[in-house]
C-alpha cells in the first residue's frame, strides 16, 4: 500500500497517536507498539521532555531515533503562546521542525480558535516550521491554512475526548476534496469504527490519544485502532458499491438454476 508523506517525509502507518493520559510511560510505549504508529505526538506544556531533569522523561521511553515526535500547543489559547511554546520544542529537541499547532477557543470545548490558528500559522511558517494544524471543519478555513503554507490540515471530527466520532463527514470530505497537502482527521474518534469511517471517506490518517488511553484496555485499542485505520484505507482505495435503494442484486447468477429451464 501506498506510504503517506508528510514534510517530505513517508510514513507505514498512518495512525498518529498521542502520548497522554496512560497511567506511565511504560503503558504509553505498550499502547504506542501495539498501534504501530511512527508519529506520536506530544504535549510540551505537560509532557516533560527535558525541561525538568529531576522528572522522567519521555524519550526515553519514546525516543526520537525510534519515532518521529510531533511536538504540540495543546493548552495554547493564543497565537503568542503557541509560536513561543513551539520555539522552545525546537530548542528542545535541536531545531526540530515539524510541529503540532492548536490553538484553543475555550477550556470546555476545546474548540480551536481559528483567527488566532491562522495568525500563529503564518509565523511559524515564517520562521521555517513544518506545520500541521488543528482546526474547525471549516473548508474555507482549511483551505486557508494549506495556502499559508501548512504541511497538513487536520480538522476536528468531534470535540477533543468527546469520543463522539464523526459528525459532519460531508464538511471533511469538502476538505478532502479540495485540499492539495495531508488531510488528518483530529480529535472525537471514540472506537475502530470511527477510525475506519474517516479512512473510507478519504482521510489521509488519524490522530487519537483519549479514544485509547481512556479504553478498558489502551494496549489492545491500540492494536485494533492499527487494523481499523488500515482497513479503512483499503475499503477507500478499493471503491464501496454503490448504494442501491430497493434494486436486490443476488450474489450469485439467475440463469442456469437447477430444475429451471
Amino acid at each position: 500500500m501506498e506510504q503517506l508523506t508528510i514534510a517530505g517525509k513517508t510514513y507505514r502507518s498512518r495512525l498518529i497517536v498521542g502520548t497522554g493520559k496512560y497511567k506511565d510511560f511504560a503503558e504509553t510505549r505498550q499502547a504506542i507498539d501495539a498501534s504501530g504508529a511512527e508519529m506520536v505526538t506530544v504535549a510540551i506544556r505537560r509532557t516533560n521532555i527535558g525541561q525538568d531533569p529531576n522528572q522522567p522523561n519521555l524519550l526515553d521511553a519514546l525516543p526520537p531515533s525510534q519515532f518521529t515526535i510531533l511536538p504540540n500547543t495543546a493548552g495554547c489559547y493564543t497565537a503568542d503562546e503557541a509560536v513561543r511554546t513551539l520555539r522552545l520544542a525546537r530548542e528542545l529537541l535541536d531545531g526540530h521542525a515539524l510541529v503540532k499547532l492548536e490553538v484553543l477557543g475555550d477550556p470546555t470545548t476545546l474548540f480551536p480558535n481559528m483567527p488566532e490558528t491562522l495568525k500563529a500559522a503564518e509565523v511559524l511558517v515564517k520562521e521555517g516550521f513544518q506545520v500541521m494544524v488543528y482546526c474547525a471543519d471549516d473548508p474555507i478555513q482549511a483551505k486557508m491554512l494549506e495556502e499559508i503554507g501548512c504541511a497538513a490540515v487536520m480538522p476536528l471530527a468531534s470535540l477533543i475526548g468527546s469520543g463522539m466520532g464523526i459528525l459532519n463527514p460531508w464538511n471533511l470530505r469538502l476538505i478532502i476534496d479540495n485540499a492539495k497537502v495531508p488531510v488528518i482527521v483530529d480529535a472525537g474518534v471514540g472506537t475502530a469504527s470511527d477510525a475506519a469511517i474517516a479512512m473510507e471517506l478519504g482521510c489521509d490518517g488519524v490522530l487519537m490519544n483519549t479514544a485509547i488511553a481512556h479504553a478498558g484496555n489502551p494496549v489492545l485499542m491500540a492494536s485494533a485502532m492499527n487494523k481499523a485505520v488500515q482497513a479503512g484505507r483499503e475499503a477507500f482505495l478499493a471503491g464501496r458499491m454503490p448504494r442501491k435503494l430497493y434494486s436486490a442484486d443476488p450474489s450469485s447468477p439467475t440463469t442456469g438454476l437447477i430444475g429451471k429451464n
